[in-house]
């Protein structure tokens, strides 16, 4: 089986390519390299194009073959967003639809689309369902919620499947340590925690301490980047099987930890306490975000490996110390 994946060269997108590649797929690796890098996939195809340029995107994949495709390549930096709110849309929104585009031409009907947690906003509920309501609070989640009410009108009206997957907090790195998170500016929490620990010139600031939580903190759900990879060729798989159109699925651990007990839950990895500052909270950033993700466990048989906000933090940290150590799989 053969797969498309734009963006796989970024975080998420390398671990699936890894992932796919593992498990037996051939794989094809679309992506601009403006914040992903060449030294995270390796052994494929790479066809390095802007989802914006569809003269060169259209040249590149004119007749090919595709049984699927995994797009993860979009801007997604929260706070960016609310400063920037056009590069999202146009990067986000027309980027995809360009996409979606070449795919009807070559007739390449399977779509699973990186979408996010932020299309739901301030939450309702204590953990969210698919059919949650959907009032995002930025233009990030404003534009990933743009995408998928485009890709349910497709369709319904094209022989077209997309599978839309709502990821909460993805965090962890791949098990043999030569893949992690490689941000640049780095806004994640786990990974500023296990900088700060080992450097100098990192300072840790948690963004606010007033939030309606029981310490104050924002309160988010955790979820393993190899189990989200297992879950895209879950959807791969149930696309082409059952043919079913439009698709959602919510994906997380379905438990919230606070900042602070992040916090405590990385000190007790690395074996020591870790000096943070308070400052104000970054705009656009809900109080509470847990996913409800019984529907993916009993549509595509989702079953996340990494059960413990330890062990995402422990795979986060082994490759941490491999990067300092400069023994990452670098090309």
């Amino acid at each position: 089986m053969k797969l498309l994946i734009p963006g796989g060269a970024g975080y998420i997108g390398s671990h699936m390519v890894r992932y796919a590649q593992e498990h037996g797929y051939e794989v094809v690796v679309l992506d601009d390299f403006s914040t992903g890098h060449e030294w995270a996939v390796k052994d494929c195809e790479i066809l390095r194009v802007n989802l914006l340029d569809q003269d060169k995107l259209s040249q590149l994949l004119k007749g090919r073959d595709f049984d699927g495709v995994i797009h993860f390549a979009a801007k997604s930096l929260v706070g960016e967003s609310v400063k920037k709110p056009e590069l999202y849309y146009r990067n986000n929104f027309i980027g995809t639809l360009n996409l979606v585009n070449e795919m009807l031409k070559n007739d390449i009907n399977n779509l699973v689309f990186s979408s996010t947690a932020a299309i739901f906003g301030n939450p309702v509920t204590d953990k969210i369902t698919e059919d949650h309501p959907k009032n995002p609070i930025n233009p990030y989640g404003q534009s990933k919620l743009m995408v998928e009410t485009m890709l349910r009108d497709i369709c319904n009206s094209h022989d077209f499947n997309a599978t839309c997957l709502r990821y909460f907090n993805a965090a962890g790195a791949h098990e043999s340590g030569e893949l992690g998170e490689d941000h640049d500016p780095e806004t994640h929490l786990i990974p500023n925690i296990l900088k700060s620990t080992t450097s100098t010139e990192v300072e840790l600031q948690i963004f606010g301490d007033d939030y309606p939580s029981a310490d104050g903190t924002c309160v988010r759900d955790y979820v393993h980047v190899t189990d989200l990879a297992q879950a895209h060729l879950l959807s791969i798989h149930y696309m082409k099987s059952r043919e079913k159109g439009f698709s959602e699925f919510n994906l997380g651990s379905g438990n919230g930890f606070s900042v602070m007990e992040v916090l405590s839950a990385c000190a007790d990895v690395v074996g020591r306490d870790i000096p943070f500052s308070v400052g104000v909270r970054r705009p656009g950033d809900p109080a509470f975000l847990i996913a409800d993700s019984h529907k993916a466990a009993k549509d595509l048989g989702w079953s996340p490996e990494y059960s413990s906000l330890e062990s995402i933090i422990s795979s986060a940290w082994m490759w941490h110390k491999k990067c300092r150590a400069g023994s990452a799989m670098r090309a």
